[in-house]
């Protein structure tokens, strides 16, 4: 492939500068005007503005050829801004910014109007974030990075099937299920040996309850397990404990802290209720 010449030689065989093409100019000149109609339209981020879509955006505008192009373009810039975690209303905003400096000719401060932008552009723009956005929730993981262990969130899912069941049969939730809680008090400790507690208060949680029983965690230093109330709950405590001294133990730091308390909590009335005494766990 023949590249063009850039430029002259001189006689050091230093290459001079190209000059900036008109064309390179007015791109330059609409992503500067846009930027500034989006920052006072209320992005939040300046730094999180540029990405490589921007730019492609503002050529397949400047090259006023098909409607597709452009269309093409802010959808790609949809999607780029959805995976970097801009939500679909500052998105639309930023759209709107766009259209406002195309609309407005001179160099003046522009108002960006959403209801102002063609119809046809914010429905490109808002389907290409929602499918990046969409597939991001779907493949949400529900497990706290540290322990492994579900959510809160999990569990208070998990709590409402239990109290429409509960509610099916007529029966309080609290007379079929009951909450075993952990709490280590780490207020001693920092760093490794903090984090190190933790894995190894789940890990006890995991074997005791590997039978179909949910378990969560609630908090930097609080699990829980939602367990059937039934005659094995009493050998279900008995064995929680065991497992969590003998896995303590084993670390000096850890072992100085004090044992865990466990402690058998009774669902609320409602969900609702179960819902915050979950919050108020988490914060003991």
């Amino acid at each position: 492939m023949d590249v063009p010449a850039t430029g002259t030689r001189s006689g050091s065989g230093d290459v001079p500068p190209v000059p900036p093409t008109e064309r390179d100019r007015s791109l330059r000149t609409l992503r500067a005007r846009w930027r500034t109609a989006s920052l006072a339209a209320g992005w939040r981020f300046p730094s999180d503005w540029a990405l490589p879509e921007v730019d492609a955006v503002c050529a397949a505008v400047l090259a006023k050829g098909r409607a597709e192009a452009a269309e093409t373009a802010l959808a790609g810039l949809a999607r780029a801004r959805a995976a970097a975690g801009a939500g679909l209303a500052e998105t639309l905003a930023d759209l709107a910014a766009l259209h406002a400096v195309l609309d407005h000719g001179g160099d003046g401060f522009v108002s960006p109007d959403v209801d102002a932008t063609p119809a046809r552009l914010l429905r490109t723009t808002a389907l290409a974030w929602a499918d990046v956005a969409t597939d991001q929730f779907v493949h949400t993981e529900v497990t706290d990075p540290l322990t492994g262990l579900p959510s809160a969130a999990y569990l208070r899912t998990r709590l409402f099937e239990v109290y429409r069941a509960a509610a099916a049969r007529e029966r309080p939730a609290a007379d079929e299920h009951v909450l075993l809680v952990v709490s280590l008090d780490l207020s001693a400790v920092a760093g490794f040996p903090r984090l190190t507690g933790m894995i190894l208060v789940a890990d006890a949680l995991r074997a005791v309850f590997d039978s179909g029983q949910s378990v969560a965690s609630l908090g930097p230093s609080v699990v829980a397990a939602l367990v059937p109330k039934d005659e094995r709950v009493a050998s279900h405590g008995v064995a929680l404990r065991r497992a969590l001294h003998e896995r303590l133990s084993v670390d000096v730091q850890l072992a100085d802290v004090g044992q865990p308390r466990v402690s058998a909590v009774r669902l609320p009335a409602t969900h609702e209720s179960a819902c915050d005494l979950l919050a108020h766990l988490a914060r003991v």
